[in-house]
């Protein structure tokens, strides 16, 4: 796990040692055990190293071949890296370290492009060929490790966070119109936007190719993606044998490592079966929770401080369990930091992520975390209404689903919320079409309500999945830790995109909306209405956790900032908003944001997720827009 930086001028111009060690040194906290540059002709790589595999000299980076001819700059972990290296020792490659980089380096110079098709892990790379002088971005399937881009001129800048490109003394910062439209309507950005104006995302299971001379950046190529296909041969019996089986093998092949590794422990299923099967291997596993002060949250959120059932769970597993408790005031303390790690808001309130990545911090360098469980087995049922009756076509299905996507500014409120100078960009960029994009042709045949639920299991694992994983990275990477998902590997992936929806969830034919600024209560008396989502692997992970927790109503990861933003922070908001000439105010119109804010304080509407997002534009732009 570490940090990767470079530039590519396509016309050739001599690169600069100084100005990539300074765009390296923007992204220090990704790796603060190593640094390293390497400059050819017109290519700079940068690299800042987290030592975790054979944290010896051998591992750093960038790393060259034997014959010089390819370099490596890398980010990540790839899992399976010990088979490939058999494989690539069985026709002759040898080695000269321990580390997984070296086994990336040397499938890609053996194999090509392609050998990223053989990686089961996370990561980001770029790959430099001095022969051919020709480049090569990659990331991972999922996207869980990130990698940014953005030409500029002839020069193409790219690494692991942005504020290594705004380290280039090319770059402008700019607020991209189409992604703020996208944001304020999905609370998410669904295409390769950033608000960054002209930084892109290398998409997940995508490489980009770029040769010297290029007189344009080629188009990105996908070598993988999402495939939620029913296999009828797959019975309850063997769903769960199997889930289970590839479960614990993904837990114990992450546990590579030769550095402390630990574990997240909320007190749900899915981080307290990966505690579990990691404590087995792990003697005094490392623990961590973050909880919530509750005295003065509505009976609504009460239930999201779950710290009761983590610590359970430790004595159960006899784990060394540590915890943090969030008050109201700790959202302000953070926002500044929070931010300029983040740099690109994305889905939910994420200040929680920063606290409790803090705290493993200061006892581990990698922890395992339970994302990813719920895109995989269908962990939101309520979400797939569109398929409520059988007879649904697909564009029918797209209406619903976009209505229901449309998370913070519906389309018929927008000419009333952005400030003038964006209609045109907004009116230019359709969000309702980039929704459809995604879908791509995943709908064509759709018939069924299970055909619908699996299209939704495909947008959110392209989408909400995405952002979830983006914010994952960037605030463990802000304390110099590696989280890893065991949920995404891709053995288990596979397969649960394989199980029939029929053993996921149990209303295909009747499922319920939720207004998902709601929280606690709503979602604890639909689960107990219904006992639906996740069923095989509820059945498969009450083998891990106590029947009890397996049982109970979902409880996703967020503060009870409905209650504190009518509460304890009401005054912070009004300072912010009402009383103060906020930076949004240049982009969105005051009335209307004022309007929103005073129906949640007045407790006409629930408007958290939305406020939330006000927050994180307000300091994107005093973190990286400062007049």
């Amino acid at each position: 796990m570490c940090g990767l930086t470079g530039f590519f001028d396509l016309e050739g111009a001599p690169a600069s040692a100084v100005v990539v060690r300074r765009m390296a040194d923007a992204i220090a906290h990704r790796g603060p055990d190593g640094e390293g540059w390497y400059t050819d002709g017109s290519l700079a790589l940068g690299h800042r190293r987290l030592a975790i595999i054979d944290p010896t000299p051998r591992g750093q980076q960038p790393m060259q071949t034997r014959d010089g001819r390819y370099v490596l700059a890398y980010n990540g972990e790839v899992y399976n890296f010990r088979e490939l290296r058999g494989a690539l020792e069985a026709r002759g490659r040898t080695f000269r370290s321990g580390t997984d980089t070296e086994v990336v380096l040397e499938a890609l110079a053996t194999w090509g492009p392609a050998a990223v098709e053989r990686f089961n892990g996370m990561f980001a790379l770029a790959l430099w060929d001095t022969v051919e002088r020709t480049l090569l971005l990659a990331r991972d399937r999922y996207g869980v490790k990130p990698l940014y881009y953005a030409q500029i001129g002839r020069t193409l800048l790219f690494g692991s966070e942005i504020k290594a490109l705004r380290a280039h003394p090319a770059f402008r910062t700019k607020v991209s119109g189409e992604a703020l439209n996208e944001y304020f309507t999905f609370q998410n950005i669904f295409s390769d936007r950033t608000l960054f104006e002209g930084v892109r995302t290398l998409p997940a299971g995508h490489t980009l190719r770029v040769p010297l001379g290029a007189a344009e950046l080629p188009a990105t190529e996908a070598y993988w993606d999402f495939r939620f296909k029913a296999d009828p041969t797959i019975d309850a019996e063997t769903a769960e044998r199997e889930v289970k089986r590839l479960f614990e093998q993904a837990v114990q092949r992450q546990l590579v490592s030769d550095v402390p590794v630990g574990s997240y422990l909320s007190g749900g299923i899915d981080s307290g079966s990966i505690a579990c099967v990691a404590a087995r291997s792990v003697p005094d596993l490392h623990t961590f929770t973050c909880g919530f002060d509750t005295s003065t949250a509505s009976g609504l959120e009460l239930a999201c401080d779950e710290r009761a059932r983590a610590e359970h769970l430790a004595g159960l597993y006899k784990t060394q369990h540590y915890q943090v408790v969030l008050k109201a005031g700790d959202m302000e303390r953070v926002m500044q930091p929070l931010i300029a790690h983040l740099e690109d808001p994305r889905v939910g309130q994420s200040y929680p992520n920063f606290y409790a990545a803090r705290l493993s911090s200061r006892f581990v360098k990698v922890v395992l975390s339970g994302t990813g469980s719920d895109e995989l087995f269908a962990g939101y049922p309520w979400r797939y209404y569109g398929p409520s009756r059988g007879n649904e076509r697909p564009a029918d299905y797209l209406d619903k689903y976009y209505g229901y996507w449309q998370r913070l500014v519906p389309d018929g409120l927008k000419t009333a919320f952005f400030r003038p100078h964006l209609h045109a960009t907004v009116d230019a960029h359709d969000t309702r079409r980039l929704f459809k994009a995604v879908h791509a042709d995943h709908l064509a045949d759709a018939r069924t309500p299970e055909d619908y639920v699996n299209f939704s299991l495909y947008f959110e694992a392209k989408t909400f999945l995405h952002g979830l994983l983006s914010v994952e990275d960037k605030l463990h990477m802000a304390h110099g830790v590696e989280s890893r998902v065991p949920f995404l590997d891709n053995d288990l992936v596979d397969f649960a995109m394989r199980v029939p929806v029929h053993h996921k969830l149990r209303n295909l034919h009747a499922p319920e909306r939720l207004d998902e600024n709601v929280l606690g209560d709503k979602v604890d008396q639909y689960f107990r209405r219904t006992n639906d989502g996740k069923l095989v692997l509820r059945r498969v992970l009450a083998n891990f956790v106590p029947e009890e927790y397996a049982l109970a109503p979902k409880q996703g990861f967020s503060a009870p900032d409905g209650s504190w933003f009518k509460g304890e922070s009401m005054d912070y908001l009004r300072r912010l908003f009402v009383e103060g000439d906020a930076r949004i105010y240049e982009y969105l119109e005051p009335d209307t944001v004022r309007r929103l804010l005073g129906e949640h304080l007045t407790g006409q509407r629930n408007r958290r997720l939305l406020i939330w997002s006000f927050l994180c534009f307000e300091w994107w732009l005093r973190v990286f827009a400062p007049t």
